[in-house]
Order: structure tokens, then C-alpha cells, then sequence
């Protein structure tokens, strides 16, 4: 059986972690969906720079925006809002058929809003508006104004895909952030029921940056490389079933809220003495996601070994924390030196992007 519709069967989802114009006019993402099992698509702006850079599909529509009196990040959105709706509607069918836990495309606001609360809650609102599907989901970081950011939009009922965490504090102010947005949209009268969120924890490039310190260190340390981002993944799943598993979301889950789930991203293997599926055997497990860039997605399908592992190997994960702690390797200061090095590069990308369409 295709190792892709396998993983369905133990409860996780897999995402796309592209998209194009020539993915969905060839007709490429439509075959994902429905061979593969893919049940999502994740995007940002390197995703749209390299697409509208190198995608024989946008000339002519940017061409014609050039011509029209626009600001560049204007022109962007006209560019790929359609992109997002058509791959809504790709995965609408399954949207509906999961009861809304499946199905669903991410479009980030601007990387410059990422210390800027209202900023961030107005672009997520217009964003929301202009799509216009129910299975869109907004992008936001996990910066502290990004933190202020979420609760409000999922207080007025918008679905959210929290980016750039790198450490189990991000992954407990997340969830903190999502449960006291329901809480609030409660409250004021909404019903939970229709708001998604999943929380995205970044891999590879936690296990690089762990690696250069260990390698600094050298010795015993040097077996702890490349285990890092593993048992940072399987510790935060344990901290996702205390959170919305356990009592204190009861009243929440009986209003018809949903657990946020988590999400793996930045899955693809940087160091090539790493198999290839580091990030993807080892954390599959039910109400996650995994988002998969395409060559990641197609070793899986050639070769992946599926089976419940999530659960397994969690005091492992702990002894490694333990290891590295008592190293002195402080893995909170490593997710703030992450996230910011990420949100640079998202800022870079941005701005390449603005280029392209000014």
C-alpha cells in the first residue's frame, strides 16, 4: 500500500509544503490529493517568490497588474490569492467530509506584521475576507505580538496556523494562546466549532543549530547529535494530549472546540548523513500533521515505513533534554535564536517577493 495513504490510517495527516500556479494548472497538486492522500497545503513567501520567479503562469497576470496603479504586496496578493482559493477548492471535498479537521491551505500574513499585533489581526481579517473559503487558514508567528495576534483572530472565529516555533515555551504559549481565544470567542457569543488551528514546530533546523553547539563541545557530546528535534517533537506531542486531552479543555471540547493540532514543518533532512525521513517515521501519530516539501513527500512514497511511533521512545526524548541540559546547551535560548534567524529569512524572501511585483 502507498506508505502516503498509510499514514492516514494511523491518524496523521500529510501536507504539501508548496504551491504554484503550474502545480495547479498541470494538474499535479489534484493527482496529490486524490492518489496520495494529501490533505493540506502549507505555503510562505520563499514558496511564492520561487513560484512567481520561476512559474510560466504568472507573466501575463503580472505583466497586467504592472500596469495598474498598485502597491507591490497589492500585486502579490492578486498573484496568489487565486492560487489559495483554487487549492481551497481542491481540497474542499475533503474539508466537509472530515467535519473541518482536514483539508486546509495556509497563506501567511506579511513577515513585517511579526511584532506588530493590530497589524497582524487586520491583515488576518482582510486576508480571511478576500479568500473566502472556510478551510483557509491564516499564517502567523509565534512572536510575543504574534501570540497577542492569535488570540484575538481566533476570538473573532479565524482559523490559524501558528508558524515559527522552534521549543517546547513556544509550543506551551501557543496552546495558551489558542485556549484563551476560544475561550474569548465563547464568551462573546461564537460557537468554537468552526475554528482550526494547528501549531508548527520546525525540525531540521533545530537539530543544525544543536548539532554546531554539540560538535563545539565535542566528545560524549557527539553522540547526541541529531536527536534533538525528534524528542523535541515527541515531548511536545506529550504536552499537545495534556493540554486537549486532558480536564481543563473539557468544557471547551464539549462546545464543539478542537484540540490544536500539531504540526511537524521544516521536515526535510539538512544534513545528508541524516536518512532522509528523519523528521517523518519516527513522529507519526493521530491529530498531527506533517507538511512535506516535494522531494520528502516522494521518499516517503518510495520508501516509508509506517507505523505508531509517536508515543514510542519518550523517555529517550527526555534523557536527551536532560543530556543536553546538563551540557549547559540551553534548548529555549536555541528557539529564540531560531525563531529570529526564521522570521530574517521570511523577511528577506518577502521583500525578494515585493521585487518581483513592484
Amino acid at each position: 500500500m502507498n506508505p502516503l495513504l498509510q499514514v492516514r490510517q494511523h491518524g496523521q495527516q500529510i501536507w504539501l509544503d508548496n504551491l504554484s500556479r503550474t502545480l495547479l494548472n498541470d494538474g499535479h497538486l489534484a493527482q496529490l490529493i486524490a492518489d496520495d492522500g494529501v490533505a493540506g497545503v502549507t505555503t510562505n513567501p520563499a514558496i511564492f517568490h520561487k513560484a512567481i520567479a520561476g512559474g510560466r503562469y504568472y507573466e501575463d497576470d503580472l505583466a497586467a497588474l504592472k500596469r495598474e496603479p498598485l502597491s507591490a504586496e497589492a500585486r502579490y496578493e492578486a498573484l496568489v490569492i487565486p492560487d489559495v482559493q483554487r487549492a481551497c477548492d481542491l481540497l474542499a471535498p475533503l474539508h466537509r467530509d472530515s467535519g473541518g479537521n482536514a483539508g486546509y491551505v495556509s497563506l501567511e500574513v506579511s513577515p513585517a506584521l511579526a511584532h506588530d499585533a493590530d497589524g497582524t489581526v487586520a491583515a488576518g481579517l482582510r486576508l480571511k475576507a478576500a479568500v473566502g473559503r472556510p478551510n483557509l487558514l491564516i499564517k502567523v508567528p509565534a512572536t510575543a505580538a504574534g501570540l497577542a495576534a492569535i488570540e484575538r483572530l481566533i476570538a473573532a472565529g479565524v482559523s490559524v496556523n501558528v508558524t515559527l516555533m522552534f521549543s517546547l515555551a513556544h509550543v506551551d504559549a501557543v496552546a495558551s494562546a489558542y485556549v484563551r481565544g476560544l475561550e474569548r470567542l465563547q464568551e462573546g457569543g461564537g460557537s468554537p466549532a468552526p475554528v482550526m488551528s494547528v501549531a508548527s514546530l520546525f525540525l531540521s533546523r533545530v537539530d543544525t543549530l544543536v548539532d554546531r553547539q554539540l560538535d563545539e563541545l565535542g566528545g560524549e557530546a557527539l553522540a547526541l547529535r541529531g536527536r534533538t528535534a525528534v524528542a523535541t517533537a515527541k515531548l511536545a506531542y506529550q504536552r499537545y494530549r495534556q493540554c486537549f486531552h486532558g480536564t481543563a479543555f473539557d468544557a471547551l471540547r464539549k462546545a464543539g472546540a478542537r484540540p490544536q493540532f500539531m504540526l511537524w514543518a521544516s521536515t526535510g533532512t539538512k544534513n545528508p548523513a541524516y536518512g532522509d525521513l528523519l523528521y517523518v517515521e519516527p513522529l507519526i501519530g493521530p491529530e498531527t500533521v506533517n507538511t512535506l516539501p516535494d522531494a520528502t513527500l516522494a521518499a516517503l512514497r518510495d520508501h516509508g515505513r509506517i507505523a505508531d511511533t509517536l508515543d514510542k521512545d519518550v523517555d529517550a526524548a527526555a534523557a536527551q533534554y536532560a543530556a543536553l541540559a546538563a551540557l549547559g546547551v540551553n534548548l529555549d535560548e536555541a528557539g529564540e535564536r531560531l525563531q529570529q534567524e526564521g522570521l530574517a529569512q521570511f523577511e528577506q524572501a518577502f521583500a525578494a517577493l515585493l521585487e518581483l511585483t513592484a
